[in-house]
């Protein structure tokens, strides 16, 4: 049994179900993310783990206890939201410790967490300020203070970088990620940003129209994407793609794809038992950093395949240049070294690393597993 489980969980509001059957068990000090896009059912899942949300079908389950039915208080759970939800009449000192205040925990010993939590966010010389004295940063960390004062058996967190600016978000969730690892705490967090989902978790529900299309570790979803979704969804630029054919050429399972005139090239996969689907059409799965020039190739894959192709447009971003080209009538985006020499509407020499290729069913978009 796990620290936290959902079991065949759904939701309805009168005749429509948002939640099907959801899934997942969370092992004690695991930081579980959900991801997906708005309206997924993400949020709802989460606030059906806090009590916010009845239950329609299934059961969740909080350290063996099935809470169906429980009211929020006595789950022992804590949740940071994305609005802060601060008292602006109440200092940073009162609203960290008001709830603690309010179940009757004695003024020494929440003085005692109000330190200590309080030293671990670095806002100890916060205490005596408003919320409207703080900057979202410094409100965001005394709505985490809040809850960990409490000490739950599981925390919560409802997209709660999404009211920050850009370089903000990425120093919070660095903190965010040191103190899980400092703790050790259970952790279910909610977002729409597949950037916070790959850095934050141990593991990635990816959710879609109430679904979970796939659970597992961040390097599984974004290597091994268990259908289109999945590979569309996670990973900036996006994986590409491509529609492809097999071709069987010397015992060989190659995808058949053709190049920006038209003319056939031949893509050899590294996984043999594609042979047995040889004429049949699918969707060829390559992500943009498998797609660079020779010399940023990567050295420990046994099958680089060189390719040229012409130039669609090139993008410098810094440390790399993005590049399209056309594959099979589809724009492709390759990742290449920024100082390579490439020039849009010329031919450029890629190499395509096909170790990081996976195939998909066209009709089911589902990963045809090798």
């Amino acid at each position: 049994m796990s620290f936290l489980d959902i079991r065949r969980a759904t939701k309805s509001y009168g005749t429509v179900e948002v939640l099907h059957s959801v899934d997942i068990s969370v092992e004690e000090g695991e930081f579980l993310v959900l991801v997906g896009p708005s309206g997924c059912g993400k949020s709802t899942l989460l606030n059906m783990i806090a009590g916010l949300e009845s239950i329609t079908g299934g059961e969740i389950a909080i350290k063996g206890r099935t809470v169906n039915g429980v009211h929020p208080s006595k789950r022992n759970i804590a949740m940071v939201f994305q609005s802060y939800a601060l008292y602006p009449n109440m200092t940073v000192a009162q609203n960290m410790t008001f709830g603690l205040e309010m179940h009757g925990v004695p003024k020494a010993e929440r003085d005692h967490a109000l330190a200590d939590v309080a030293k671990l966010l670095q806002i100890d010389h916060l205490l005596d300020r408003k919320p409207g004295q703080l900057s979202g940063g410094q409100r965001q960390r005394v709505a985490m203070g809040r809850a960990l004062v409490r000490k739950p058996d599981v925390f919560l967190f409802d997209e709660p970088l999404s009211n920050l600016d850009a370089k903000l978000r990425v120093d919070m969730r660095t903190e965010i990620k040191k103190l899980h690892q400092k703790l050790g705490t259970t952790i279910v967090y909610v977002t729409h940003d597949q950037i916070e989902a790959m850095t934050l978790s141990t593991r990635i529900a990816v959710m879609n129209k109430g679904h979970v299309q796939q659970l597992g570790t961040p390097r599984e979803i974004y290597d091994r994407p268990a259908n289109v979704f999945v590979a569309t969804f996670m990973g900036s630029p996006a994986m590409n793609i491509i529609p492809a054919s097999v071709v069987v050429k010397d015992g060989c399972p190659n995808a058949r794809v053709a190049d920006a005139d038209g003319v056939e090239r031949l893509l050899p996969f590294s996984q043999p038992n594609l042979a047995g689907r040889e004429g049949r059409e699918i969707l060829l799965g390559i992500r943009p950093e498998a797609i660079t020039d020779p010399e940023g190739a990567d050295r420990k894959s046994s099958n680089i395949v060189a390719m040229s192709n012409r130039v669609g447009v090139a993008e410098p971003a810094g440390s790399d240049t993005f590049v399209t080209m056309t594959l099979s009538g589809r724009d492709v985006i390759g990742r290449i070294r920024a100082d390579a020499n490439v020039t849009s509407g010329e031919p450029f020499s890629f190499a395509i690393n096909m170790e990081k290729a996976v195939a998909f069913d066209p009709k089911t978009e589902e990963r045809i597993v090798h």
